[in-house]
């Protein structure tokens, strides 16, 4: 047997303190860069698991900026933009063009004057107009917000009676009047014809889809059901809509949502994705997921749909996109921020796709525009 002598033994000792120390060290290091990993996610503007973005520019820096929406030639966009720094107290319409790199800025300019709330603008076919709901028939001054302590601190969207839809050139002197009822008329968008604009309305009694011909004025009421229909789109072809909307269904469920709608309010927690043709027959729910799914959009090929949904996540958030195929089948996550990713819209050419996140905000609040190439 081997003699080891005392000094052997502290050296071993020694060793086996440095091999423990450098193990520490390693376990400190992997925390540290799964920290900095973690925190440089949080500020990307492109997360692992997005293949479907590619050259991801962010239009705007802060403010709450939300409902970007191409024009037909798939240059320009309108949004709406609350920016309190700025003097703009609720939602205002702006226009912009938007860039084809990192280097060329987002120039924008205000489009609804300034004078009440503001929401859903969308080019006409010519690009020389825009259409979007406003409130400033009911005064300049922004609309009061609702007081969500009073309903228990559920989120509450208002649905205020002064809006309507109006028609704007693109230097914001509006041309036309489009809608008069009184309650509210908005979340307007046009077919891809520029003829037919669908819009959602309360004027009688519930929360329901039209369809105008901007030629005539005439319109039909394409949807029945009691519950929230809105947020509506045309397919390229103009031979289908696509919809979010909410069904009460049992007797407390039904209560609650027509007293909220009484009061001018309604709770859009619980929200599936409908079908139909464009005059509203063979309507279906195409999702069953729970929670709120909406901001359906129609891909530019017409074969899938774009919506942003939280039915992952037990507290109802974050949201993300997903897509699917026209019978809610084969739905794939298409975005990854921990926060919010809504509001997607694919350029018309089928390029580009616009979406609003939280995505790079610095921990903060703020709402950005973002745009990449879409990748299939």
């Amino acid at each position: 047997m081997t003699k080891i002598g005392t000094s052997t033994i502290f050296l071993c000792l020694f060793c086996v303190q440095i091999k423990n120390i450098m193990k520490k060290l390693a376990f400190l290091l992997l925390i540290v860069v799964t920290g900095l990993n973690g925190f440089a996610q949080k500020d990307s503007i492109l997360f692992a698991g997005e293949p479907h973005f590619k050259n991801v520019i962010q239009l705007t820096n802060s403010g709450d900026n939300a409902e970007a929406y191409w024009s037909f030639d798939s240059k320009r966009i309108t949004f709406q933009r609350t920016m309190p720094k700025e003097g703009l107290l609720c939602d205002q319409i702006f226009m912009g063009l938007v860039p084809t790199n990192n280097t060329t800025p987002f120039i924008y300019k205000p489009i609804s004057g300034g004078k009440g709330r503001t929401t859903c603008s969308y080019f006409t076919k010519d690009g020389k107009h825009i259409i979007f709901a406003s409130t400033k028939g009911g005064g300049d001054d922004c609309p009061p917000a609702v007081d969500r302590a009073k309903y228990g601190n559920k989120y509450i969207w208002p649905l205020y009676n002064t809006y309507d839809i109006f028609m704007a050139d693109t230097n914001g002197v509006v041309v036309k009047q489009l809608t008069n009822a009184k309650g509210y008329d908005a979340e307007g968008t046009l077919s891809y014809d520029g003829k037919k604009m669908i819009y959602c309305s309360d004027k009688d009694g519930d929360l329901d889809l039209y369809v105008m011909d901007l030629a005539t004025g005439k319109e039909k009421k394409v949807t029945n059901t009691l519950g929230y229909d809105g947020g509506a789109w045309f397919s390229p072809d103009g031979t289908k809509i696509v919809w979010r909307a909410s069904r009460p269904k049992t007797d407390a469920e039904i209560a609650d949502y027509k007293a909220l709608l009484k009061e001018g309010l309604v709770a859009p927690t619980s929200m599936e994705v409908f079908i139909a043709n464009a005059d509203g027959s063979n309507a279906k729910q195409i999702t069953n997921l729970g929670q709120a799914n909406w901001a359906p959009n129609f891909t530019p090929d017409g074969k899938h749909i774009i919506f942003c949904s939280n039915h992952e996540y037990k507290y109802g958030f974050p949201f993300n996109m997903y897509l699917m195929d026209l019978e809610g089948n084969h739905i794939e996550k298409i975005s990854r921020d921990k926060g919010f990713d809504a509001f997607p819209m694919f350029s018309p050419d089928g390029k580009r796709i616009m979406f609003s996140s939280n995505r790079n905000n610095g921990g903060t609040r703020d709402t950005n525009l973002f745009v990449a190439d879409w990748v299939d």
